[in-house]
């Protein structure tokens, strides 16, 4: 059995891009895949405990576990650790560290999602909370988004993370904008992605601040329950993760990304549709992530 850390992980210097071709590849196989509910565990408060397991189609060989942790007041709060079997024989292959997996396959997703779902010549894109989350989003969005046009991006002034944020991803053609005040985010805004961890109230409870043609993107899902009701569409990563949400059998309409990437239903209509995308976090995602990185690692 190896260990793998995070450390080993981040030499190999995978690509954002490559990180973005991973979930779609994961996305792709979720219907061929065993792929049980996550069990979460809740020891105090807020903090959690989840565990994810996944059996990959056959021809991969493969079966993985992750468990992943939030504690208040770990730096950092997140924390991941990943065993992988090959799945015939059931033997233990590695126990890797997977804080760096799960911070790009959710910048991964979260950027999949937007390439998928935002409207037509999108280039107006807001964000609030300005962590690993959010850069590992912006990585990958500054990978596959075209890089012959112009872009507009709104930052949620947080103590300095704005100016540092904004710093770290400067480019000719992304212009940065630090706004004081939620509905400046979304004015005229065409994608929103929260990457808060805890927001006890609504983001905007005045439901017409939400511009005809937006992407919502909350990668920690709080803060949005009053467009649950309005949106014109919700995607989610998977059925399970939302049916339990208050206002979920009022949704207008609902399905699931992998659909979409499939050609089994149709994303984005037209530009002025308002869609809620929730990606709670497959164990799909970072199971086949750690197959690779041990495939890299054993070559």
């Amino acid at each position: 059995m190896k260990l793998i850390t995070d450390l080993e992980i981040k030499a190999l210097d995978i690509s954002p891009r490559e990180c973005v071709e991973w979930v779609r590849e994961s996305f792709s196989m979720k219907y061929e895949a065993q792929l049980p509910a996550k069990i979460s565990l809740h020891p105090q408060g807020t903090d959690f405990i989840n565990t994810m397991p996944c059996l990959l189609p056959g021809c991969y060989n493969r079966f993985g576990v992750k468990v992943v942790s939030r504690i208040a007041g770990n730096k950092p709060s997140l924390h991941s650790d990943l065993l992988l079997y090959n799945s015939k024989s059931s033997e233990l292959l590695c126990l890797m560290e997977a804080n760096w997996i799960t911070q790009m396959r959710t910048g991964a997703v979260a950027a999949l999602t937007i390439e998928t779902l935002q409207k037509t010549n999108a280039s107006v894109y807001s964000f609030i909370g300005l962590g690993s989350t959010a850069d590992a989003t912006m990585a990958c969005l500054q990978a596959i988004l075209p890089t012959d046009r112009q872009y507009t991006i709104r930052l949620k002034r947080y103590k300095d993370q704005a100016e540092h944020f904004a710093t770290q991803w400067a480019k000719k053609n992304y212009t940065f904008v630090i706004v004081d005040t939620n509905e400046q985010l979304l004015d005229n805004c065409d994608v929103l992605v929260s990457a808060v961890t805890e927001m006890p109230d609504l983001f905007c409870a005045d439901d017409t601040h939400y511009p005809e043609g937006i992407l919502l993107v909350p990668i920690h899902t709080r803060g949005f329950q009053n467009c649950d009701l309005f949106f014109d569409h919700v995607f989610a990563d998977d059925k399970g993760h939302v049916e339990g949400f208050k206002y979920f059998s009022q949704f207008k309409a609902f399905n699931e990304l992998s659909e979409v990437l499939l050609k089994k239903v149709h994303g984005r209509e037209n530009d002025k549709q308002r869609i809620l995308a929730y990606n709670i976090g497959l164990g799909l995602h970072d199971v086949l992530y750690a197959s690779k990185i041990y495939a890299r690692l054993s070559s």
